[in-house]
């Protein structure tokens, strides 16, 4: 018997919408991770983008459990001498809520072009609007 290996052409994506409100973010993110990557369906082949499109919505209302949202600490680094940069996470929520997502589900995909071109598929909204409504986006509770 053969093994089926799906190709380019032959992958179905759909639109799925995910509410981040009182999430859990590393719990969120882990559940996003599959969709995006396509391993929710049972034809999924590692080296084809079957992934589905993910909108999330609330993302300035997600939450961290236990001490975390004192001390967690993004950290980037500019490519010049002394150029190391910390952001608190409560500095980047109340900036850019849709940073923390975009990381905590991009680090959890491959580290290669595949995980790239997946992470374009997520899009992550900071109150409940989206403009992807001609695309029917499925609602889905994590």
């Amino acid at each position: 018997m053969k093994s089926f290996m799906a190709k380019k052409g032959q992958v179905e994506q759909k639109w799925v919408l995910v509410d981040a409100e009182g999430a859990v973010l590393g719990r969120m993110a882990a559940k996003i991770a599959p969709l995006l990557m396509g391993k929710t369906k049972p034809t999924y082949t590692p080296h084809v983008d079957m992934g589905d499109f993910v909108i999330v919505v609330n993302a300035e209302k997600v939450r961290l459990t236990g001490k975390k949202a004192q001390t967690k600490v993004y950290d980037r680094y500019t490519h010049y001498p002394g150029g190391h940069r910390f952001v608190s996470f409560a500095e980047m929520m109340a900036k850019k809520p849709e940073r923390v997502i975009e990381l905590a589900v991009a680090r959890m995909l491959p580290k290669n072009r595949l995980g790239r071109q997946m992470i374009r598929r997520m899009k992550v909204y900071r109150g409940p609007e989206h403009e992807h409504q001609a695309q029917r986006p499925e609602k889905i509770r994590l």
